[in-house]
């Protein structure tokens, strides 16, 4: 289940729907409105580890290796506002990242020049490339 926070915009929204990229959003079809920070996004996310979700935020403050967990993967999109959507595909569909079995226990940073991550049972971040 690909989440998107609140402060993906409906342009980028519109874009993934078009390349039919399954997702659902924060205070709509999860949750409830204004759930922005952790500690009201995190609980919401042990609740939905059936589901294994993968969140998708552009808040910096989700980027912490306290965050990992088995049961979901947080990515923060450091990526202008109107490149959310083109990021969120080229995640994905990278090689690393494809499956939700390869997400799941990281806490993800997604860049232009690379993604960064901290993955459960690790204690030092990992980088790869494009």
């Amino acid at each position: 289940m690909t989440i998107l926070d609140e402060d993906i915009d409906s342009v980028e929204r519109e874009r993934l729907g078009a390349w039919r990229i399954p997702f659902r959003r924060i205070g709509c079809e999860v949750g409830r409105s204004g759930m922005k920070d952790r500690d009201e996004v995190i609980p919401l996310l042990h609740t939905l580890r059936r589901r294994r979700p993968t969140l998708f935020t552009r808040d910096h403050g989700f980027y912490d290796p306290k965050l990992r967990h088995t049961g979901y993967c947080l990515v923060y999109l450091d990526v202008a506002f109107d490149e959310a959507a083109c990021t969120i595909r080229r995640f994905l569909r990278h090689p690393a990242f494809r499956t939700q079995t390869q997400r799941m226990g990281k806490v993800v940073r997604v860049r232009h020049s690379g993604i960064s991550y901290w993955q459960v049972d690790k204690e030092s971040e990992h980088m790869v490339g494009w």
